[in-house]
């Protein structure tokens, strides 16, 4: 049996006298029984109406049919000249009405409430959570629950806070007293309303953990100026940010109210607040679920395809990428609105991925489908592949956002092992370049190379080359194979780069060397698992 009790008739009287409507009655109550605000609106009226009609010394509570447990308790105190106050029989004294009786019991049915603007009053009914599900529903999402989040304009708080402190005064006027923290907040109160339609809509359970998120983005266009007298009074709480229309966000408002003093705020603005004319608008429906992550391994075949698009002052200079050619199939088949797209290092255009590839991941943001077994990701990866002999991808899975991060745990310690073509303008001998295998632990110094120096900030990095195999081919070229530290530029350690990386394999065979192919012939990254 859910309840309110007789002291809670000076806060009914003078929140429905002003235009408040019942579900926000019961917050103010600090009614917590969620059931009771899944009544109909109707039927809260009349309940409401009936408690006051009751003789205040015959009755003690008035009952209203729940089965939740009973409601919090409302810390309504007496003053310090309280006793006065109240009879021999422990009731209350006699409540001064805001209007006349009669429109204090007939309550403002058909008006917008002047606390919630029509939040807990229409869009809490059937149609409105049909509207929603069937947005939900056209959207072509996979979920097998929801999360429901809302965001409500911030003038709420301003006159939640006004309706609070109009009550507080005519309450002091009866020796009583009502905590501001005592009241239901809004935002849970309107989840405690929507969450089981939702669900009964849906066919799914409402789940704070779920992936998937349904929210409502509400406004009132008619009330949006009443947060502005907060910046004049309070000018710290309110500073442009990016990305944000407006500086009277939610957050600032709050930040603000908590900053300025009753007395400030009752010269701005009416306490209790004037009703509406118009509902809040549900501005947007949207749909969202949480990205998808997809790691693999990529091998690539062509000395013309960039890692990722090439495109200079809005020109693109060739027509595909490796990013493109494993986004293409995953977007298309995970139904997703944007991607990003990391990997283990990068190679140049014109340079090889070979052996066992390089590993990459991708993050599908927003995709409308998330499950997919074994075997779909299996059929994905040979589709990939067979699209192109560009490219080719293995060990194709879905991972966790934080296994990602081991792909860059440590990514400079890692190694790499290379193969490079090398021509000199002098002739060599194979004797000429065989001590290139017992060199060990090279220390290179290169400072940022000419050819990034526009996207990367000038440095001295120190790289190691660990070991180094060459192979004689003829007078003027040989193969060598290295094993490096990661992060190191092999084609400014062949040709030096004007003496930018020291030492370099010019200088080291005292002639004028270049590099004319190179592939990357391993990555020694353990992830992901291969399968």
């Amino acid at each position: 049996m859910s309840c309110l009790p007789e002291k809670d008739r000076p806060i009914v009287q003078l929140l429905l006298n002003t235009g408040t409507c019942p579900r926000c009655v019961l917050r103010f109550c600090r009614v917590g029984s969620q059931m009771l605000y899944r009544h109909p609106h109707k039927d809260l009226m009349k309940d409401l109406q009936d408690f006051l009609r009751k003789d205040a010394e015959k009755e003690d509570t008035v009952g209203v049919d729940g089965a939740d447990p009973p409601c919090k308790r409302l810390r309504l105190e007496r003053a310090a000249e309280g006793p006065d106050d109240v009879n021999h029989n422990g009731a209350l004294p006699p409540i001064p009405l805001v209007k006349d009786g009669s429109a204090a019991v007939e309550g403002p049915a058909g008006k917008v409430c002047n606390v919630c603007l029509g939040i807990l009053q229409d869009f809490c009914e059937a149609d409105f959570v049909k509207k929603v599900c069937q947005k939900v529903n056209s959207a072509d999402y996979q979920f097998s629950s929801f999360v429901f989040s809302v965001s409500l304009p911030p003038q709420l708080s301003v006159r939640e806070r006004a309706a609070w402190l109009g009550l507080k005064q005519e309450m002091r006027n009866l020796g009583l007293s009502l905590a501001k923290d005592d009241i239901v907040q809004l935002k849970e109160a309107y989840k405690w309303i929507i969450h089981p339609q939702l669900s009964e809509e849906l066919g799914v359970p409402a789940d704070g953990k779920s992936v998937f998120e349904v929210s409502v983005v509400f406004a009132h266009p008619e009330t949006d100026e009443e947060c502005h007298f907060l910046a004049t009074a309070c000018p710290d709480c309110f500073k442009p940010a990016k990305n944000k229309q407006s500086v009277f966000t939610r957050m600032a408002v709050i930040k603000a109210l908590e900053k300025i003093k009753e007395e400030d705020f009752l010269k701005h603005f009416p306490c209790p607040p004037s009703s509406p004319k118009n509902l809040c608008d549900a501005l947007e429906i949207q749909c969202n679920n949480s990205a998808v992550f997809v790691a693999g391994r990529y091998n690539k075949y062509s000395r013309n395809l960039p890692q990722t698009p090439w495109i200079i002052d809005g020109e693109r200079k060739l027509e595909s990428s490796v990013e493109e050619l494993i986004s293409e199939h995953l977007m298309a088949e995970f139904k997703a609105d944007s991607f990003n797209f990391s990997s283990s290092g990068r190679e140049d255009v014109d340079v090889r991925t070979l052996g066992k590839g390089r590993p990459f991941a991708m993050e599908l943001v927003n995709p409308r489908r998330i499950h997919f077994t074994a075997e779909e990701m299996k059929g994905l990866q040979q589709a990939i592949n067979s699209s192109s002999d560009k490219i080719q991808v293995r060990d194709l899975q879905l991972v966790t956002r934080e296994a990602i991060g081991r792909m860059k745990e440590g990514e400079e310690e890692k190694t790499k092992t290379y193969s490079a073509l090398i021509w000199t303008d002098k002739a060599i001998q194979r004797e000429d370049i065989a001590f290139l295998d017992d060199i060990k632990e090279l220390r290179l110094e290169q400072k940022t190379p000419l050819r990034v120096l526009h996207r990367r900030p000038l440095a001295v990095r120190c790289r190691l080359i660990h070991t180094m195999s060459s192979q004689y081919l003829d007078e003027h070229h040989f193969r060598l194979h290295l094993k490096t530290q990661a992060g190191t530029y092999i084609k400014e350690f062949v040709h030096g780069d004007f003496g930018r990386t020291k030492p370099n394999i010019g200088s080291l065979l005292n002639r004028t060397a270049d590099i004319l192919e190179l592939d990357v012939e391993s990555v020694d990254v353990d992830w992901p698992p291969p399968l």
